[in-house]
């Protein structure tokens, strides 16, 4: 995967997980709000940063997308624990990517960034995974690559179960 890709496709996550966030936020309880908002403004400056990498790389970075599937109904604020958790989890496996797509600073921005989701996700989950960032189900990859909703029919498109189909949060 050549850098740009990675950058570009970190940058696409990201978008992803503000979403994500933003459903996260008015979900959760008000002993986890605090925590809920670190995270959101953690990875919009992430976002805001992956736009200046693609840029400094010469490509015009990838816009987000109005709305983006979720993998499973947030109904409630263990769903939204949950959420969180996997928002997490699927950022880790785009910076593992980017990790090895990359070299110097922006390699060690992205162990940086793997680093803080695999943390994160450990605390919304409870506990963390041996290896963050490697597919852990049967081979199969985790995916940050949004979906946009369907406009015309006024809800997200894509799974609402809680399967790991390619091209939902």
């Amino acid at each position: 995967m050549k850098q740009i890709d990675a950058v570009q496709a970190a940058l696409r996550a990201e978008h992803a997980t503000v979403y994500g966030y933003g459903v996260v936020g008015g979900r959760i309880g008000a002993d986890r709000k605090k925590e809920a908002r670190e995270a959101y403004d953690a990875h919009r400056a992430r976002r805001d940063a992956l736009r200046r990498d693609v840029r400094e790389l010469g490509g015009e970075p990838a816009p987000a997308a109005a709305a983006y599937a979720l993998p499973f109904a947030v109904p409630d604020e263990a769903a939204a624990v949950r959420l969180a958790a996997e928002l997490e989890d699927r950022l880790a496996g785009v910076y593992a990517d980017l990790v090895r797509a990359s070299t110097g600073a922006r390699r060690r921005a992205a162990a940086g960034s793997l680093r803080e989701a695999a943390v994160r996700s450990a605390r919304w989950r409870g506990s963390g995974v041996a290896f963050p960032g490697l597919a852990e189900l049967g081979g199969a990859e985790p995916s940050a690559t949004p979906v946009p909703s369907d406009p015309a029919a006024g809800t997200p498109s894509g799974p609402a179960s809680g399967s790991r189909a390619p091209g939902t949060l």
